[in-house]
């Protein structure tokens, strides 16, 4: 009985995990590229326009770079004191994409409630069930002296509106997409 309770209980973290978002990772190298040849990076100018992209947009750009900026000291780099002194430039695009999520009627599962005449049509039709957004995060990688992109990653998933969980899932997601750098 006991086994039993615990296949149970592993079925379930199994599922309750499987519906957890995953962010989807692209890295894509320049060959022959690989991290350890530079020393220090500097990140390029983030130009938007703020009162477009929200209130918290600065906050969550300062995060983002604070945090690749950690994962990048943790792989040997360090920060220049000037681009111009950089041997490595890092562009930074965010995007956030609002998504409505729908389903279709049909006739089998939602009829129609039928009182009075019999002259009445059903037809399919898309009903908003949720909304959410999706955050993509893409990092170039630049080579001043070449003046060339060396390596480019993309880290893309669904994001959470509340403060605290976005910064888990910005700090999750630049640890696996500094990872997919090419040592």
């Amino acid at each position: 009985m006991r086994d039993f309770l615990s296949a149970i209980a592993f079925v379930l973290l199994i599922l309750l995990s499987a519906c957890n978002p995953a962010t989807n990772i692209q890295s894509v190298p320049a060959p022959g590229f690989t991290l350890g040849t530079y020393r220090q990076y500097a990140f390029m100018e983030v130009n938007a326009e703020v009162e477009e992209m929200g209130p918290n947009y600065q906050g969550h750009v300062h995060f983002l770079k604070q945090e690749l900026a950690r994962q990048l000291e943790q792989r040997g780099l360090k920060q220049a004191p000037s681009a111009e002194e950089a041997d490595l430039l890092i562009n930074i695009g965010i995007v956030v994409d609002k998504q409505v999520q729908t389903r279709e009627t049909d006739i089998i599962s939602d009829p129609p409630r039928y009182i009075g005449q019999r002259r009445y049509t059903w037809q399919s039709k898309e009903v908003e069930v949720g909304r959410y957004s999706v955050g993509t995060v893409s990092v170039h990688l630049v080579d001043p002296v070449q003046n060339e992109m060396v390596w480019q990653g993309t880290a893309e998933r669904i994001i959470s509106d509340n403060p605290e969980k976005l910064r888990e899932q910005i700090e999750k997601g630049i640890a696996e997409l500094v990872e997919s750098i090419p040592k």
